[in-house]
């Protein structure tokens, strides 16, 4: 299978100057390896300050490494920008980058002419677009009165308009009510039939379980864990799940959980006349018998281990 994206050894640094002109270095990128198997969905996880978003930029074209070498579809990102561009297509999202008083399709005319697109062309690509992320029937609408679901469909509709190979989805169903959200986690898996790639963000783990083939996950710069969503939550995951379904528990259970040696979290919650504690505990520890003494064995209505959702283990990894 082809290779969408190649990152080899990237390395990007910000330089600053204070008031008493020193110069200040702030590594963003360390070392970043990774690859990007044509038509699949690969998710770039990390929190805020990670470099997730330096890493997209860098990518696409918007900033230089400082060291290392990316490639999109083997062109080289620096040396062959053009042969890069034409292949891509950006979708930041939000409430800007489109002209309110104008109509959905007016304001893809306008970027189509800007793009270049070939006019006797414009008119098809358009229509076709706007089907397929679900707004034809709001296509003469102004855009200021849209919802926030239909601008973010509208940014795609903008990024899929020169028909890219690749494209980059930053943290697409932020602020999105989840209707509008589901519409465009539902959209992704369309793209990737037609032979699209799809580097997305995003602070949702349920949705890049969800939607990602293969994920990467970095902290500070650095590459934490990578992997199909299945291999990070079995491989990378530094904790193991304990399931309780007791008929009561006292005050204080919950803080006699927590005191057992190798137990980092206990939640818990009722299931109707039942109470449910999940429990997190350090990989490799066997505490059931001392979670069974706290309660009681005639309490007890299940325990069962599970392994941890992709979110869990997301926050065993970085925390």
């Amino acid at each position: 299978m082809t290779n969408a994206i190649e990152c080899i050894n990237i390395r990007r640094v910000f330089t600053s100057k204070t008031l008493l002109k020193k110069k200040r270095e702030k590594v963003a990128l360390e070392n970043l390896s990774f690859t990007v198997k044509a038509g699949t969905v690969f998710g770039l996880l990390g929190p805020n300050g990670a470099g997730k978003t330096t890493t997209v930029r860098i990518l696409s074209t918007l900033l230089t490494p400082t060291a290392g070498q990316a490639k999109v579809f083997s062109f080289d990102v620096v040396s062959q920008l053009s042969e890069v561009r034409k292949r891509i297509g950006l979708i930041l999202g939000g409430d800007r980058g489109f002209y309110g008083p104008l109509n959905g399709i007016d304001n893809l005319k306008y970027f189509a002419a800007i793009s270049h697109l070939d006019r006797s062309n414009v008119k098809k690509r358009i229509d076709e677009v706007i089907e397929l992320v679900g707004l034809t029937a709001a296509g003469q609408q102004p855009v200021n009165q849209y919802s926030r679901g239909m601008k973010q469909r509208l940014h795609v509709a903008r990024g899929l308009l020169t028909d890219p190979q690749l494209l980059f989805m930053d943290e697409p169903t932020i602020g999105i009510d989840p209707a509008g959200a589901k519409e465009l986690r539902d959209l992704i898996p369309k793209l990737v039939e037609r032979g699209k790639t799809i580097l997305l963000t995003t602070h949702y783990m349920q949705e890049a379980d969800q939607l990602c083939n293969q994920i990467t996950l970095i902290n500070e710069g650095r590459i934490v864990a990578e992997g199909t969503p299945s291999q990070i939550k079995k491989s990378f995951g530094k904790i193991s799940i304990i399931e309780v379904i007791v008929k009561w528990g006292a005050v204080d259970t919950v803080q006699k959980l927590a005191g057992i040696e190798g137990v980092n979290r206990v939640e818990l919650s009722s299931d109707g006349v039942v109470q449910r504690l999940t429990i997190q505990v350090i990989a490799g520890v066997e505490v059931k018998e001392k979670i069974s003494a706290v309660f009681g064995n005639d309490n007890i209505e299940s325990m069962i281990s599970r392994d941890p959702t992709l979110e869990e283990a997301y926050l065993s990894i970085i925390q």
